[in-house]
């Protein structure tokens, strides 16, 4: 972890059900965004974005691309028992076509059972532990992800899925303008917001652009179920950033360009990748970086993020970034005027606050 270890109870507050956002606004540039800066709070749209930054700036977004990485499916009756429906979200690639899921009802899987997602589609359970079994699916003469294209749907989080099945529409809404490396189970949903001519009013601001790549996995969508932060577990996430693209995020650092991360995701990357002095170094491998209040920041001065679920690890990270009292606040105010919350919702615009 890195900060204090604090109680995470300090981390919630409430939210009426009807501020969760369900579908996305449209366009995608016609969010509003919150600006929470040392002078105060502003209410402003994401088409705003531009004028909050100047000539020379550089933001960083994610350009993982979401997998259709929920599937349901069957395992066959044993014995005079009756078959099982099983859900499988899968969110870690272990190479070969096997991969760690969460599923549901794990109790009723143990290793050797086949899992049928489809007339053509199937796994074998190697092992389970908890909610999360390895799954190795069967190999045929058809790529695996084509065949999951056609078996799986996109894995909206929870606090949606509860209340609307994944549709049609849901394979677009929730890949970002940026999608090109596919590995993702969830959305980098700040950059949701981006559309050609938000881009566009970027450029001719003077702002520069470049996508790194976090993997985002189904462990973002995990509840803080511990008293505190320090018996978290974080699960691990796979990143990338290039020699190129560390050389120009450091070219920019050190000509006045300021940083600003699009997501939790980006910035988490850029954290892992930077130096005590803040310089970014080409990355690429695992990280679990866990970001609580304390933490000095090393490589971004601006985050653009959604609104994040109470006690989760991005409320933490945000609370570090520009300070717990200021962000609870904020939601607060957020709640009040009406913003959309959480993947769907609307966007918040973070200063870093270097005396949180």
């Amino acid at each position: 972890m890195m900060g204090r270890s604090m109680r995470v109870d300090l981390f919630d507050f409430d939210l009426p059900p009807e501020r969760i956002a369900l579908s996305p606004v449209s366009p995608r540039d016609a969010a509003r965004m919150l600006v929470v800066q040392q002078d105060g709070l502003h209410d402003r749209g994401i088409l705003d974005l531009p004028h909050k930054l100047r000539a020379g700036d550089l933001i960083v977004t994610n350009n993982t691309r979401v997998l259709p990485a929920q599937l349901f499916g069957s395992r066959p009756a044993r014995g005079e028992g009756e078959p099982v429906s099983i859900e499988a979200t899968l969110h870690k690639d272990l190479g070969d076509e096997c991969w760690r899921a969460f599923v549901r009802p794990a109790k009723r899987l143990r290793a050797g059972d086949v899992i049928r997602f489809g007339e053509e589609f199937s796994a074998t359970v190697i092992s389970r532990e908890g909610a999360e079994a390895v799954l190795d699916f069967e190999k045929t003469s058809e790529p695996f992800h084509e065949r999951l294209a056609c078996a799986g749907v996109m894995p909206l989080p929870p606090y949606i899925a509860r209340r609307r099945p994944a549709g049609e529409d849901d394979k677009q809404n929730y890949q970002t303008i940026f999608a090109q490396e596919t590995g993702s189970v969830a959305a980098p949903t700040a950059g949701l917001h981006f559309t050609d001519n938000l881009l566009e009013l970027l450029r001719l601001r003077g702002v520069g652009q470049l996508s790194v790549t976090l993997h985002v996995g189904a462990g973002t969508f995990l509840p803080v179920t511990v008293d505190e932060t320090d018996d978290h577990k974080m699960h691990s996430e796979w990143g990338e950033i290039t020699q190129d693209q560390a050389q120009r995020i450091n070219e920019c650092r050190a000509s006045g360009g300021r940083i600003i991360a699009v997501g939790t995701t980006s910035l988490r990357l850029l954290e892992s990748a930077a130096d005590g002095e803040g310089v970014i170094h080409p990355f690429d491998g695992e990280t679990d970086i866990f970001i609580t209040p304390g933490y000095r920041f090393k490589a971004a001065q601006m985050l653009l993020t959604n609104f994040h679920l109470p006690r989760s690890t991005l409320f933490m990270l945000i609370c570090a970034f520009a300070g717990t009292e200021q962000m609870k606040a904020a939601y607060t105010h957020a709640i009040e005027q009406e913003y959309r919350f959480y993947s769907y919702g609307d966007a918040c615009f973070l200063e870093l606050n270097d005396e949180r």
